[in-house]
């Protein structure tokens, strides 16, 4: 789930709201929503906003267990933003556990790293409450940095075959991504390989860094949030899940998705009971990543070579992994 930043612009500070707007935050919390309109598009909080108070927003300042049992029940279908004179854990662990609406008050990124990380879940996000719009740039510089860890394995490859013309996708990103960057692609959900960023020269295209050649349109590609989407169900405006040779990585935003119909190569490959496929483009372009860090492309690669890949629960309903009889093959 993304974590989402808010800022609090009551009183209204025009230079707040401006490193707001341009540092990504999610949305802002203002008397009135016109004058945040006249500076750019942003979710707002306000009588006239976005989200109104008192139905999709409450504000609660937790003092006691009452306090704290409000916000619960608040938080079954609305956001709840919480406050309290002297943070402690336990409250946001109890707050946590019962909704994932939780929007924590914060004055410091120390504070803000805190809340996040409640539970391992964390709190939905976090509101700023700041006079230095150098705090807003940098808790969200901070927050965009946040990885999403991915346990990548190295996978055995058994076999290689063309199994001819099909429809590709090509996520086009926002982002201009580096070596040993990609997505996560797998033909079922049960597992998944480093599909590398165009970012290499060759004699054929010039590098396209923001650019994965990710696999045929019914595969599946891991998002930040657990979740899987298919390559053909991407579209501009969503957000991916970028992971480097490490595992770590951040959500970048999707700013276009080629398809087109191509000669189409089939993977298989193994690493211990896990097995994991994918269909990609026949062409020199694509590459796995090796152990190493270093980038193979699919035309070089051989039966008992190993490539990166992340093994996963096998059964999604709506991308939600879930614990059902599901075969997949």
């Amino acid at each position: 789930m993304k974590k989402e930043l808010w800022v609090d612009l009551r009183p209204w500070r025009k230079e707040l709201a401006t490193a707001a707007l341009e540092s990504g935050a999610d949305a802002v919390v203002v008397e009135s929503a016109g004058e945040m309109q006249k500076l750019g598009r942003i979710r707002t909080i306000a009588r006239d906003g976005d989200l109104k108070p008192g139905r999709d927003v409450y504000e609660i300042s937790i003092t006691d267990k009452k306090g704290e049992q409000e916000a619960a029940s608040r938080g079954g279908n609305a956001y709840v933003i919480v406050s309290t004179a002297n943070w402690t854990v336990i409250p946001l662990e109890n707050l946590v556990a019962l909704s994932d609406q939780i929007i924590a008050t914060v004055h410091t990124r120390e504070k803000a790293d805190l809340v996040l990380s409640v539970l391992e879940k964390g709190v939905r996000g976090v509101l700023l409450q700041t006079d230095r719009p150098e705090r807003v740039r940098e808790l969200a510089a901070a927050m965009r940095a946040i990885p999403a860890s991915v346990p990548l394995i190295p996978f055995t490859i058994t076999e290689i075959r063309a199994v001819g013309m099909g429809d590709r996708i090509c996520v086009d990103t926002c982002s201009m991504l580096n070596d040993g960057q990609g997505l996560l692609v797998g033909d079922t959900s049960a597992g998944f390989l480093l599909v590398h960023a165009e970012t290499l020269v060759n004699p054929y295209v010039a590098p396209r860094p923001f650019r994965v050649n990710a696999g045929a349109a019914h595969a599946y590609t891991l998002l930040a949030s657990g979740k899987t989407a298919y390559l053909s169900e991407i579209s501009s405006g969503d957000r991916v899940l970028v992971v480097d040779e490490k595992g770590s990585g951040a959500e970048a935003v999707v700013g276009r998705v080629k398809i087109e119909r191509r000669p189409l190569l089939r993977i298989q490959a193994e690493a211990g009971d896990a097995r994991v496929s994918l269909i990609v483009q026949n062409a020199e372009t694509i590459r796995m990543v090796r152990p190493d860090g270093i980038a193979v492309s699919v035309v070089e690669l051989k039966v008992g070579d190993q490539v990166l890949g992340h093994a996963a629960q096998s059964g999604r309903h709506f991308g939600i992994a879930v614990k059902e009889t599901i075969i997949e093959k």
